[in-house]
């Protein structure tokens, strides 16, 4: 499983997990302690952090919520089953899982270096773009009622 963080700069940091690992609260929140760590070395200038994230049981537990007040970082609104407003599910996977379309690895090793290879393959305005386009998939998503919009695809 692939866990990534980014902004309009590029990737902040990724991880692959190991098979089988299952994202818990416990999981989530030590996944964000390394974000900050990278954050802090890759993006020393931000004062701010604001944290788009779905609201999949992980990412709104008790813990988890505790461990973004510890850090001090504002979170976004997500509608609820509206997986088109993610910009890591519309802009970032899409676009990884076009680049592997018929692509098979044997190790590990290959794996990791595909996914490095790609991040570091795409523009600043690939990643720019990913957070310009969430106001117009935001006004569909409330044009649609918060229901699951086709016409984001």
């Amino acid at each position: 499983m692939l866990s990534v963080w980014w902004d309009t700069e590029g990737i902040v940091h990724w991880e692959l997990l190991p098979e089988g690992t299952t994202i818990t609260a416990d999981v989530y929140c030590e996944q964000l302690e390394r974000v900050k760590e990278a954050l802090a070395m890759n993006r020393p200038h931000r004062e701010k952090v604001l944290l788009l994230h779905d609201n999949a049981t992980p990412h709104t537990a008790r813990r988890t919520k505790r461990k973004l007040e510890e850090l001090g970082w504002e979170i976004l609104p997500h509608a609820p089953y509206s997986p088109d407003t993610a910009p890591t599910d519309f802009k970032l996977f899409l676009s990884l899982h076009n680049a592997l379309r018929g692509l098979e690895f044997k190790t590990m090793e290959e794996i990791h270096a595909f996914i490095a290879d790609f991040f570091a393959s795409k523009s600043a305005g690939f990643f720019v773009r990913g957070f310009t386009a969430l106001p117009e998939r935001w006004k569909e998503v409330i044009k649609c009622g918060g229901d699951y919009s086709a016409d984001l695809d």
